[in-house]
């Protein structure tokens, strides 16, 4: 189990890092890396397209984060745990004690009453 959840925070990391790489390389106003490459225009050919790109690989590495995230939750869960609830055992609590020479009636049992045979 723990080599499965290494991969998957591994493999995680990595594409955050992409995320992070790809948001740092657009530019909010319409530049960025396509600004770098022809000016600031994303009407010129081929700018259009590193604009598509750039955020279609943003957006589908955000749900390749979330899938991973979720995937590794679901595959590394210890069901006998995370979903068995057992009752914790039950203890009793111990007969009280009491002090020699103390008469608690409390805590002494009461001596039934003796019952006389019937006679016939």
């Amino acid at each position: 189990m723990g080599t499965i959840f290494t991969l998957f925070m591994v493999l995680i990391m990595i594409a955050s890092i992409l995320l992070i790489i790809m948001v740092m390389a657009q530019n909010p106003k319409g530049g960025g890396l396509s600004g770098t490459f022809g000016g600031t225009s994303s009407a010129q050919f081929g700018v259009q397209r590193t604009n598509d790109f750039m955020e279609k690989a943003t957006w589908t590495l955000g749900a390749i984060i979330v899938l991973l995230i979720l995937l590794s939750v679901v595959l590394t869960a210890k069901p006998s745990t995370a979903f068995k609830q057992t009752a914790p055992a039950r203890q009793e609590a111990p007969a009280p004690q009491t002090a020699p020479g103390t008469n608690n009636s409390a805590t002494m049992p009461i001596p039934a009453p003796a019952t006389a045979p019937a006679d016939k």
